[in-house]
């Protein structure tokens, strides 16, 4: 999808792109400029949040900023225009903006076919950095054609509804005129259509731009067991008209109601679909882990260690990857759509960190090729990212099996919800001093105690076993770093 356009007086629209991993929607948080503001290719126009981090988004062209189509905290989906930019040389004062967007309005249904720009189109193509996190999709020059005449040949009524879709969402146009050829419905809303078994040419829509919403599947689902009473399906209008009722007579005084949206929401939708697709089993060890916390402080000595987080966490990473090296056939991943088992030859070991935005788990990619003065630094980078909320997409894809450290609020230990698309998931309680029997004897000594998580349908109880009491072993004699490593 194309993420820009212009018409003939060089008026050019950035529209919200999709940053990765299919998101469908950004919050805009700040804006960098305003109406009049020059800008040039490459620089920042404003920072977005989508259901995994903030992104800094670039304007790919010269201008001057004529149009902020959102105020800040608006929630704008992908492929909307979110700013106008006059590539042209123009500087015309705010309050002329409007008039400067009606004209190429009027002229647009005119002449569809032509859009002159393409041929200056070309020259974002040489530029490497688009957005934070992610770079140039390889393909994105092979779509430009969609604007030939190949296309409406090979697929007529598809060409015209992206069309007028397009069209709507540029300002040119209305998508109702494509509404009776094909309905307009998101990804979940047509999959949740076909679970109830409506066809969506019979729903009537009620959001804007003629798309059908969730609501509206659910309306057409109330009426289905009597049809022959065509009064019935008359209740459904008055019913949602009266929903927002009961929010008005909340106590504001006693109550405070959030918005659930961004990470906290992307977070809840991965954690129900892991907790109610992968069978949990969770396992525990208690261990003395007195002469690993030695080993910290000695480390913390090294001169090759100097300038880099040590700390517990470190060494049970470590740990994890050792017994994982031990134990491959725990890191991998479950293809439902393919049955099969995915046996993963590489740790991209995640990191849980609570942030501000809410729970996010971004992983070091290749952490089993890592030193442990390079797992360092990329613990300490991956959590300086983290709390600055400038976590990209990317950083927080492909993870293999995930720790979480919750002995850093004092509680003892838990049982993890896996990150979906792992295997396992390792949670680190509180290390406390605590009186254990050593050398035959009862002596105080540092213990803690660890949960480990896992998919039952790829991981049995024995192998889930031997990892959780190899990372125990290692804690507890942190000489098989070596050794087994």
């Amino acid at each position: 999808m194309t993420t820009m356009t212009e018409n003939a007086s060089g008026l050019r629209e950035f529209k919200m792109p999709d940053v990765g991993e299919g998101l469908t929607e950004a919050e805009i948080l700040k804006w960098y400029v305003q109406p009049g503001d020059t800008v040039t290719d490459g620089q920042v126009v404003c920072e977005v949040e989508t259901a995994k981090a903030a992104v800094e988004l670039p304007i790919p062209y010269d201008g001057v900023v004529r149009e902020l189509h959102f105020p800040e905290g608006t929630t704008v989906d992908v492929g909307q225009v979110i700013i106008a930019v006059d590539v042209a040389g123009g500087s015309a004062p705010t309050g002329q903006a409007p008039v400067a967007e009606e004209a190429p309005v009027a002229e647009a249904p005119a002449a569809p076919a032509p859009q002159a720009p393409v041929a200056d189109e070309p020259k974002p193509e040489g530029r490497t950095p688009v957005l934070v996190g992610y770079g140039v999709a390889e393909a994105s020059t092979k779509r430009r054609p969609r604007k030939g005449a190949e296309v409406p040949a090979q697929q007529p009524e598809t060409f015209l509804a992206a069309t007028a879709i397009q069209g709507e969402l540029n300002g040119h146009g209305h998508a109702s005129v494509v509404v009776g050829q094909r309905p307009l419905a998101k990804p979940p809303v047509r999959k949740l259509a076909k679970d109830l078994g409506v066809d969506l040419a019979t729903i009537t829509p009620s959001g804007p731009d003629g798309i059908i919403t969730r609501e509206d599947v659910h309306a057409a689902v109330a009426p289905a067991p009597a049809p022959e009473q065509p009064s019935v399906t008359a209740p459904p209008v008055p019913a949602r008209a009266q929903a927002p009722a009961p929010v008005v007579t909340y106590d504001t005084a006693r109550e405070t109601r959030i918005p659930i949206k961004g990470v906290r929401k992307a977070t809840a939708a991965a954690m129900i679909g892991s907790a109610f697709t992968a069978p949990h089993v969770t396992e525990f060890v208690t261990v003395d882990v007195t002469r690993t916390m030695k080993l910290v402080e000695e480390l913390k000595q090294d001169k090759e260690m100097q300038g880099l987080r040590v700390n517990p966490l470190l060494l049970i990473a470590k740990a994890l990857l050792v017994a994982i090296k031990r134990n491959p056939d725990v890191n991998a991943s479950w293809d439902e759509a393919a049955q099969e088992i995915v046996l993963k030859h590489y740790v991209n070991l995640g990191i849980a960190a609570a942030t501000p935005r809410g729970l996010i788990v971004p992983n070091i990619k290749d952490a089993h090729t890592k030193t442990l003065p390079q797992l360092a630094g990329s613990l300490g980078e991956l959590v300086a990212t983290a709390r600055e909320g400038k976590t990209s997409p990317a950083a927080m894809q492909g993870g293999t099996v995930t720790i979480t450290n919750v002995g850093v609020f004092g509680v003892d230990t838990g049982t993890p919800i896996l990150n979906p698309g792992e295997s396992a998931i390792l949670a680190i309680g509180a290390i406390k001093l605590q009186p254990w029997v050593h050398k035959g004897k009862v002596k105080p000594r540092q213990v803690t105690t660890l949960a480990l998580s896992f998919d039952h349908r790829l991981v049995d109880g024995e192998l889930g076993s031997k990892v959780l009491a190899d990372v125990a072993a290692i804690l507890e004699q942190p000489k098989r770093l070596i050794t087994w490593a």
